[in-house]
């Protein structure tokens, strides 16, 4: 965690290390390190979809691979774990978390991979297992190009959130 001029006095190695924590597209990185320094964060929010906007398909395909594969039950099961440690109003949430919504994810991110040719992605924070599944299966209807454009833009969002914590 840094600040943003913190940020803008790293060295070009360790800029784009931290930047590829936040997306895998390695020609995202470049860019991005060559546009500091960042007169804000909101600036480089700014520029970070700019630049994520003119990528290619090959690109975001890209930072797609570089999240972990949600597609076995025992990564599921622990995932979503903590959610049996919820106070009893959020009860609902973590009760959807059985080993049938779990199945059903790892069945459903399956596919997803062999349908459209890359994993399931989805800003999943603060997502429940069941709102995961539900999002899940209404995307996999889309047409290929409707549904990465859907994929293009939670990677985005993920990445904005990423950038957050860095810059925290």
């Amino acid at each position: 965690m840094m600040t943003i001029e913190e940020f803008n006095q790293l060295d070009a190695e360790t800029a784009k290390q931290e930047l590829q924590r936040c997306c895998g597209a390695t020609r995202w990185v470049e860019q991005m390190e060559a546009r500091r320094p960042f007169g804000s964060s909101k600036a480089l929010n700014e520029m970070a979809t700019e630049i994520w906007d003119g990528l290619s398909r090959e690109d975001w395909l890209e930072a797609f691979s570089h999240h972990p594969k949600i597609g076995g039950v025992d990564y599921l099961r622990k995932k979503f774990a903590t959610t049996q440690d919820w106070s009893s109003q959020e009860q609902a949430g973590a009760q959807g978390a059985s080993e049938k919504v779990l199945h059903e994810l790892a069945q459903g991110n399956e596919t997803y991979e062999i349908r459209f040719g890359y994993i399931f992605i989805v800003c999943a924070t603060g997502k429940t297992a069941p709102e995961m599944l539900e999002i899940l299966q209404s995307r996999l209807n889309n047409a290929p190009d409707d549904e990465l454009e859907i994929a293009r833009q939670e990677q985005n969002k993920i990445t904005h959130l990423r950038i957050a914590k860095m810059l925290s």
